[in-house]
């Protein structure tokens, strides 16, 4: 079995655990630009002890490089922290992002982003 056999990927709008990606969709060259995930924003998540969000990675994959860059892990703590960050990038070329994150009972969720860099 492969990693990519057990993340899962659904409509944010229809399953609580996918990741949002929100930012531009076209940035020119080297420019900073936000981009926020959340995980929960149509549907909420629960946040206790038993059941909640432990981390979201955020990755790259460049349109013209087959290496994936790993470009932060967030760690959220049961209860007390909400699993939504935001996080500023410099881009040089075009790429897809793509946002996994980690429930504590129901495994790994994906979504993807596709940014335009002129």
């Amino acid at each position: 079995m492969l990693l990519g056999d057990v993340i899962k990927i659904k409509d944010f709008k229809e399953e609580k655990h996918v990741p949002t990606i929100d930012c531009v969709d076209k940035v020119k060259a080297n420019e900073e630009f936000e981009v926020d995930i959340q995980v929960g924003k149509e549907i909420k998540h629960p946040n206790t002890v038993e059941h909640h969000i432990e981390w979201i990675d955020l990755f790259i994959q460049y349109d013209d490089d087959p290496n994936t860059v790993h470009l932060g892990r967030y760690i959220f703590g049961a209860v007390v922290s909400e699993p939504h960050i935001k996080s500023k990038l410099n881009l040089s070329k075009s790429g897809t992002l793509i946002a996994l994150s980690h429930c504590n009972i129901h495994g790994l969720w994906e979504n993807t982003k596709k940014i335009v860099v002129e």
